[in-house]
């Protein structure tokens, strides 16, 4: 085996699992960060236009945020109480009820399931075939929900899928509206499926959803085709799950993506950006009629992580105090204008989607995913960090906190469109014969 060797001992980075993959794409070492910045150990600056996979909504160490969880570890408060009830837990489901749902008449239960998104997926599906008493799951093509068995039976990226080493449990895919089934009639797709005899799918005990497909390429779904949706999965006595791990939080705007169309799935599961913080939670949102659970029939050590709490309160407040959707209509403005406008000038072959603070740029058509991932270490290379999604990972995805710095902003698509210049000129230079630039 090749190590790499420092002064003849072995880099710590060698004795990790060949399984990572950020520091790859990223190959810097970081050493603290704060708002929209990342700071390497050189003391190099890096601007945040991943957001922690969609975890750091409000940006990294939000002072807000941050200064409830100090003051609560000064206090000595409870660190860890599996689903023990405790002050931190009681009053984020009060903040959370009384700020988040109650104002959307929604009258969710909830479960905390776990430490990452994926637990709570997995929740809603073996709560789904509990309440119905079918096995199988029905979701779309592109869509992405975890890599844990349960969850990734429903995420479609082949090679994902592969790594599960196992049969997965039953589920059918569906195109998904827009992004590369365009133009597909799913919703009569589904119909059909269901009520064809010899469709070979059986009723399903749950569709999954992503209304915005983040991992998928930043495909968005039509506001007619949620509710068009919604009233499929009423018809036939199906339950909507919507999935707003990472496009929830009021990352589209509203705090849950599912708001624009109006609809209430009948589960809903949150994590990433619900802490606020990088604490790692999950939370399932439960209507009440489905919670036919018996005590311990779902458990998990980690279930309940106080300081999440905390930091989950801090953030509900956060997003009220600092009008957050305001932030983001704002905002979204501007990058419509940059994609609409600098980008699509630097090549009419770029595509560019997105809504909210999460938005592509889809370079399918100048070489996919190779030609993607050079453009994403370019701009590393000019103090950007900015990583790739979609089929091929021909999709760049823009994806910073909510609470960005305007001049910041600007700053990073700078260093985007420089970066597609660079790039598309390398392209232009080796297919010439001309030596590539040397950054």
């Amino acid at each position: 085996m090749d190590y790499k060797q420092d002064n003849g001992m072995i880099e710590p980075e060698n004795r990790e699992s060949n399984v990572r993959y950020y520091c790859r794409a990223f190959p810097d070492r970081f050493e603290r960060a704060k708002g929209s910045l990342i700071y390497s150990e050189s003391g190099k600056a890096y601007i945040d236009f991943m957001s922690g996979a969609g975890a750091l909504n409000y940006g990294h160490n939000n002072p807000f945020i941050k200064s409830r969880m100090i003051a609560y570890m000064q206090d000595d408060g409870i660190s860890h109480g599996l689903d023990m009830a405790t002050v931190a837990k009681h009053r984020f489901i009060t903040t959370f009820f009384d700020q988040v749902l109650a104002p959307r008449g929604l009258e969710y239960k909830f479960q905390f399931c776990g430490p990452t998104g994926t637990n709570a997926v997995e929740a809603a599906l073996k709560l789904a075939r509990k309440v119905t008493g079918r096995s199988g799951a029905m979701a779309f093509m592109g869509g992405f929900h975890g890599m844990t068995l349960g969850s990734l039976a429903v995420t479609s990226n082949r090679s994902y899928r592969a790594g599960g080493g196992a049969v997965l449990p039953p589920a059918a895919f569906v195109p998904f509206p827009n992004g590369f089934h365009k133009g597909f009639d799913s919703i009569d797709y589904i119909q059909r499926i269901l009520t064809d005899d010899h469709s070979g799918i059986e009723k399903p005990a749950a569709i999954v959803v992503e209304t915005v497909q983040a991992e998928g390429g930043v495909n968005v779904a039509p506001i007619s085709w949620l509710q068009n949706l919604r009233t499929l999965c009423d018809e036939f006595s199906i339950l909507l799950i919507c999935d707003d791990i990472q496009v929830g939080c009021g990352r589209t705007g509203p705090f849950f993506s599912f708001e624009r169309a109006g609809i209430t799935p009948d589960l809903v599961t949150l994590s990433k950006s619900i802490s606020g913080s990088g604490q790692p939670m999950s939370l399932l949102l439960i209507r009440p009629d489905l919670d036919v659970w018996s005590p311990a029939e779902h458990t998990g050590t980690f279930r309940g992580n106080q300081l999440a709490f905390v930091a989950a309160t801090a953030a509900v407040e956060y997003f009220r105090n600092e009008e957050i959707p305001a932030q983001v209509q704002e905002k979204e403005d501007a990058l419509r204008q940059f994609l609409g406008g600098t980008v699509e000038d630097i090549d009419e072959r770029l595509q560019t989607r997105g809504i909210g603070m999460l938005h592509g740029i889809d370079t399918s058509a100048l070489g996919g995913g190779k030609f993607a991932k050079t453009v994403s270490k370019r701009c590393f290379e000019l103090g950007l960090i900015i990583e790739c999604s979609g089929r091929d990972g021909a999709v760049l995805k823009i994806m910073p906190p909510l609470n960005i710095e305007h001049p910041l902003l600007e700053r990073g698509c700078e260093i985007i469109a420089q970066a597609l210049l660079d790039c598309l000129e390398r392209q232009t230079d080796l297919r010439s014969g001309v030596p590539a630039f040397r950054p």
